[in-house]
């Protein structure tokens, strides 16, 4: 999980700078308006949620990504648990796809 740890504070950085919606309805309602740059699923999220927000990122053409579990994702942005998150900043959602793909190259 510290390899995580700057995912995770940019998580916590965007939703300090309003840059993340939290929650199905708010992610939901931020693809569907063209804003999500990332989606980010729990990977202990529903299987009914997870089908749901891959189907959706893919007709609206906005990456998902499956990353930590529900508590975890909460904590880090200093909320209840969450089991989706989207990313509304470019930036944001470049920086957090560049620390993911070197996490993977690492394991």
């Amino acid at each position: 999980m510290n390899d995580l740890k700057r995912v995770y504070s940019l998580l916590g950085l965007s939703q300090r700078s309003g840059k993340l919606a939290s929650g199905e309805f708010m992610v939901e309602k931020a693809v569907k308006e063209g804003r999500a740059a990332l989606v980010i699923l729990a990977a202990d999220a529903s299987e009914n949620t997870k089908k749901k927000f891959y189907n959706m990122g893919a007709f609206y053409q906005v990456p998902v990504v499956e990353l930590s579990d529900k508590d975890t994702l909460g904590h880090r942005i200093g909320r209840t648990e969450r089991s989706s998150l989207a990313l509304l900043d470019d930036g944001f959602a470049k920086a957090v796809k560049k620390e993911l793909e070197s996490y993977s190259t690492r394991r």
